[in-house]
């Protein structure tokens, strides 16, 4: 029984994937926070480059990904794709499960994918510095490691609980050569603002957007990264179910269900929307993104026009969220702890076109283990978000008598997030269901978008 599927450096695609054109309908327009009119390519050019800009808003269902990235990509690129014959040996079902494995690009997930072009695009834009922010810390090391590889210097605001938790993360950052400050930090007024009210705050990706956001729009020779969320980053991961696609035709299968755990969107985008051009054209295929109870923006929070940071500096698209000063709780998935997520996944979901599901922080850790010692890969605590899920829609195929495939990513491994998995197993985690009060309660004071539906 063949267990990978491997794909060869000529077969890395040469176009990413843009799923735009193949949206039910218009997309909404973004708002400028300042005039609240829709952004012109002009109000972004202080924080992007113009060709980012002009994939941000491009209609063309494929873009050419330039020679000098793919020449990157190769180093990780195409990635495995995996039968999960152990796993599913050790969960007792009959679907054939499959996981394509994004944790073998040097900073160990599939943040790279974006990082690369955007590093890229930055340069021969005539960008000297990058700052950006990081949760968990995959996004921070994988702008250090692009940073690196282009000459920029870099500077990332990496959230406070997971600055003190995931040390290691800091220091891979630090060792590609990036300046990592604890957000809130004082460095900004968007920190000092949070730290007047909260000294002990423990940050939260909003807060670090707007350290983010304010550093690069007051410096001239600086620009702004974000790794998630965003049209051209969602575009970027494409590379993910290109690849998987393929693969499967090696192995002679395709899926009934794609999962992709979810924080901002990026790395479920990656894997999930080539797929969407499939539904489109008719095939049936369920497509299900799997995020935390104690974050849970697609299933809890509400569709509808919110600034994509605390401080209210950057645009105001319509997503679903949870308000944009929403506080969640220190869970170790620090790369799923956002209040909002992709305007193109939240098109997606309110259409129906893609299903959300949260999940428990113990049930994820138990999926993880399971995992780990059937496959022997340990995963990030992000990625274990798409094992429950992927478990769960085995054991409920076996419930109902039915074989399916099941496609899952597994975005990164955690060989620098040990502390999350020791505390497993010392029983000092919980599960959170964050409260419908305190959802209400940011959601309370979202921006006033009276000239747009």
């Amino acid at each position: 029984m063949q267990t990978k599927f491997l794909l060869s450096e000529d077969q890395i695609p040469t176009h990413w994937y843009n799923v735009i054109p193949d949206l039910p309908g218009p997309m909404a327009p973004v708002i400028h926070p300042g005039t609240k009119k829709p952004v012109t390519p002009d109000d972004l050019l202080p924080l992007f480059p113009m060709g980012l800009i002009e994939q941000e808003v491009s209609r063309e269902r494929f873009i050419r990904i330039p020679d000098e990235v793919r020449e990157i990509y190769k180093i990780w690129r195409p990635s495995p794709l995996f039968r999960a014959h152990r796993l599913e040996k050790a969960i007792g079902t009959r679907c054939r499960i499959y996981y394509k494995y994004e944790g073998v690009s040097p900073a160990g997930s599939h943040k790279p994918n974006t990082a690369v072009p955007q590093a890229y695009y930055n340069k021969i834009f005539g960008t000297k510095r990058i700052a950006t922010e990081t949760g968990a810390g995959q996004w921070g090391s994988s702008m250090a490691l692009a940073s690196q590889m282009f000459g920029l210097e870099c500077t990332v605001y990496m959230v406070k609980v997971s600055f003190l938790q995931k040390p290691y993360r800091k220091s891979m950052m630090q060792l590609w050569g990036a300046e990592v400050i604890a957000s809130p930090s004082d460095r900004t007024n968007a920190g000092r603002g949070i730290l007047a009210k909260d000294p002990e705050s423990q940050g939260s990706l909003g807060i670090a957007i707007s350290e983010a956001v304010e550093d690069a729009a007051t410096h001239p020779d600086t620009r702004y990264a974000l790794g998630s969320v965003l049209n051209h980053v969602c575009m970027h991961q494409s590379v993910i179910g290109l690849e998987a696609k393929e693969q499967l035709k090696l192995a002679g299968d395709y899926p009934d269900v794609v999962v992709g755990c979810h924080g901002g969107g990026s790395n479920f985008a990656g894997v999930a929307f080539p797929f969407v051009a499939d539904k489109a054209a008719g095939k049936k295929v369920r497509l299900v993104a799997a995020e935390p109870a104690s974050c849970p923006t697609l299933t809890k929070g509400v569709y509808t026009f919110d600034f994509g940071d605390t401080a209210q500096m950057a645009p105001i698209a319509k997503m679903y969220t949870l308000g944009h000063d929403f506080m969640p709780p220190g869970i170790h998935a620090g790369g799923l702890r956002y209040h909002g997520a992709s305007p193109l996944v939240s098109q997606l979901v309110s259409a129906g076109v893609i299903e959300a599901k949260a999940v428990g922080q113990l049930a994820c850790f138990d999926a993880a283990v399971t995992f780990a010692r059937s496959e022997g890969i340990i995963p990030a605590p992000e990625s274990s978000h798409a094992i429950r899920v992927a478990i769960d829609e085995a054991e409920r195929a076996q419930q109902e008598g039915k074989e399916r495939v099941i496609l899952f990513n597994l975005s990164g491994h955690g060989h620098v997030d040990m502390a999350a998995y020791d505390a497993y197993f010392a029983g000092k985690l919980e599960d959170f269901d964050y409260p419908a009060d305190k959802v209400r309660e940011a959601l309370a004071r979202l921006p006033k978008v009276e000239s747009v539906g």
